[in-house]
């Protein structure tokens, strides 16, 4: 069965961002294993969930917008965590401003998509 939901470029874009932080958080301290190591790829991957139920909830588009917002909420979670990793040193300047500006604009697709549920309905 294929899912439509994966064929989105903002899915795919927040997907390859989850897997990237994954990477990226593997080199974190130990001590940050149940805090921003688990908080960082706890909530990049969320954006893509919540992506995916919004998908299924497109028929309804208060459902919809609300999941819509609450993938891009996580999608601020994670900039916060990037901030963090940043300030701690556990990532470099390159990395932290390639990442939020990635995550920035994974933030306007999802805004675009709660301001148009109507686009996204099922035809």
């Amino acid at each position: 069965m294929e899912f439509g939901f994966k064929q989105l470029k903002v899915y795919q874009k927040a997907y390859q961002l989850a897997k990237e932080i994954f990477e990226i958080s593997k080199s974190f301290p130990v001590e940050e294993k149940y805090s921003l190591t688990d908080q960082i790829r706890r909530s990049s991957r969320a954006v893509c969930a919540n992506i995916a139920e919004a998908y299924r909830k497109r028929r309804y588009p208060k459902h919809f917008t609300s999941k819509i917002t609450d993938s891009d909420a996580e999608t601020s979670e994670t900039i916060v965590w990037l901030d963090f990793s940043l300030d701690c040193s556990y990532i470099s300047k390159e990395q932290y401003d390639r990442l939020e500006k990635e995550y920035m604009e994974v933030g306007r697709m999802l805004g675009s998509m709660a301001d148009h549920p109507e686009k996204f309905s099922p035809k």
